[in-house]
């Protein structure tokens, strides 16, 4: 084997093993964020798995950036997987900062549109785990991507749907001003997903 294929390969390996495993901290972190708001205020120590999650995903971002300092030769561009670690983490972001906002904020019991919110974080998160291993083959991804955006457009209209009904009803001001932020950083962490569908779309398209 020549010294360009041994700095390639291992690198090749570690940087799709890293997103995949981003794809998967991200899955739990969302399965998490579900049960607790179908389970709130009940199951509320779950932040605190949440928050590790988040500390995992800044982790795996970072080993991701140090072996980009490290690799001369990467498996696709360098730009490309900046890109697609920083989307990966922005999911992860998001979702904890739901669970927090659910303690600082001293929510008192779930509205029906948050739950279904996270529910859509959950399958959208669901299909970018199960896309990543095919993006060591570039092919087989268009199917997920197609599905992320779909989920991302019912995101959009399940978010239109809470803002709407914060405002019916005589709904005290400060519950208004709560339930916005969960419903927006909600509504954040599913378009990082689709953010991500749109890195990998970007990723088959100079890849093939």
């Amino acid at each position: 084997m020549s010294r360009l294929s041994q700095v390639f390969a291992p690198r090749d390996r570690e940087f799709f093993d890293l997103f995949e495993e981003q794809a998967g901290n991200i899955a739990r972190a969302a399965d998490l964020l579900d049960q607790m708001l179908a389970t709130w205020p009940e199951r509320s120590e779950l932040a605190r798995d949440i928050l590790v999650c988040e500390q995992e995903g800044d982790r795996i971002t970072h080993d991701v950036i140090h072996r980009l300092n490290q690799t001369f030769v990467t498996p696709i561009d360098r730009e490309d997987i900046l890109e697609l670690a920083s989307a990966l983490d922005d999911v992860v972001d998001y979702t904890e900062e739901v669970a927090d906002y659910l303690g600082l904020y001293r929510i008192e019991a779930p509205m029906e549109q948050a739950v279904r919110q996270a529910h859509l974080l959950v399958q959208a998160t669901r299909q970018i785990r199960e896309a990543m291993p095919r993006l060591r083959g570039f092919q087989g991804l268009s199917h997920y991507i197609v599905e992320i955006h779909r989920i991302e457009n019912d995101g959009d209209r399940v978010t239109r749907e809470a803002m709407a009904s914060l405002f019916e009803g005589g709904i005290d001001p400060m519950v208004v001003i709560r339930w916005k932020d969960v419903f927006e950083r909600l509504e954040s962490a599913i378009d990082a997903c689709e953010k991500v569908a749109n890195v990998l779309e970007g990723i088959v398209i100079k890849n093939t």
